[in-house]
């Protein structure tokens, strides 16, 4: 398990980071995405994962802190993804009216001869 989450954070941020270095602004947006959604997942395996486990009471009623699931990266991490989408949603409001005063969607606002 752990390693699945590793592997897929990994690919999360060498696909975002690749993205990033595009020259288009669309590929930006979506590289800047998917640095969140690996960002977003690290935060929440910080939380330790815990397979089979119950969230906060077993079945027996009583528990002790040690089997508790962490909600203070839950928590970070559904803030995050509000605030990334209002962020992503900014993001092509801009990217939209630089395309309609450019007339080009390559980040420096240029194509390349």
């Amino acid at each position: 398990m752990e390693l699945t989450l590793a592997l897929a954070i990994g690919v999360l941020t060498g696909s975002g980071v690749w993205l990033v270095l595009r020259p288009r602004t669309y590929q930006l947006v979506i590289g800047l995405s998917l640095l969140s959604y690996a960002v977003n997942l690290f935060i929440f395996s910080m939380g330790r994962l815990r397979v089979g486990a119950a969230p906060v009471l077993g079945t027996d009623g009583a528990g002790s802190p040690a089997d508790f699931a962490d909600p203070v990266p839950q928590a970070l991490v559904l803030t995050a993804i509000v605030i990334g989408f209002a962020t992503t949603a900014l993001l092509l409001v801009v990217l939209l009216a630089a395309r309609g005063l450019t007339g080009s969607d390559h980040v420096d606002g240029r194509e390349s001869r």
